[in-house]
């Protein structure tokens, strides 16, 4: 009887594992980005919904996804507000996030 062992395909190394999921969630982000700039989804849908891939995400970078947010829109908004720029999605309480989504 052979060896199960034998015939088993190895798991690629674990640096290629995390380089191939980086990319996937890179490759996510990007076509996020790009129905928030097309209107599809809103940034407050984006933040309520709190899609795996926008997780680590800072709020500016959400928000200078949006049609005509640039980085100086997004940092006077944020800071009327009082949340830092690098604040992430995930981060964010439910009660910043509801209040987020309505001022949006």
């Amino acid at each position: 009887m052979p060896d199960a062992t034998a015939t088993m395909i190895p798991a690629p190394p674990q640096h290629m594992q995390a380089l191939q999921r980086a990319n996937e969630i890179r490759l996510a982000r990007a076509e996020l980005k790009r129905e928030v700039a097309r209107g599809k989804i809103t940034v407050g849908e984006v933040i309520l919904n709190r899609p795996s891939e926008a997780a680590s995400m800072t709020i500016a970078e959400l928000l200078t996804s949006q049609r005509r947010w640039g980085t100086t829109r997004s940092s006077k908004f944020l800071a009327d507000i009082g949340m830092p720029e690098t604040k992430t999605v995930q981060s964010m309480t439910d009660r910043q996030r509801n209040l987020f989504a309505t001022m949006v």
